[in-house]
């Protein structure tokens, strides 16, 4: 399953500039999720980080690769309705800079579910060379 930076919308309840994937290459709903965010120069968060070199911060890594685990959570039908939020974050590991003109590829895993839980493990990749890996919390909340 691919989404488009509009479906991605209709699913997850994130925006600018806080929505963090740009498109879905493939899902297999409730399973795992694989997405794209193409590092742009004109985010807002590298005017601060660092101004003299710009990286993305690791913090919006792990955020973007929580998203792609939400949408793997939330396209298997069980989801309508519900918010997936990030509620813990496990021997994440930072391999490499992440910097403007960079295509993070996102992957995550949905390892197990129970009930309103989930563990996942995603990474994040630059031309096909892991720069950050994370074991992913999410807890499954009305959306209202």
């Amino acid at each position: 399953m691919k989404l488009t930076s509009d479906e991605i919308r209709g699913i997850l309840p994130h925006r600018y500039p806080f929505l963090l994937i740009d498109r879905v290459e493939d899902c297999e709903p409730g399973q795992w999720a694989k997405a794209i965010k193409c590092v742009s120069a004109n985010e807002p968060h590298f005017t601060g980080h660092f101004p003299q070199r710009s990286i993305m911060p690791g913090v919006l890594i792990i955020e973007a690769l929580a998203q792609t685990g939400g949408i793997a959570l939330l396209t298997d039908g069980s989801g309508n309705g519900k918010l997936a939020v990030l509620a813990g974050i496990k021997n994440a590991r930072f391999v490499k800079p992440v910097v403007p003109g960079d295509v993070l590829e996102l992957e995550c895993r949905i390892l197990r579910r129970l009930g309103g839980i989930g563990i996942a493990e995603g990474n994040a990749k630059v031309n096909g060379e892991i720069v950050c890996k994370v074991e992913i919390t999410f807890a499954l909340t009305d959306s209202e």
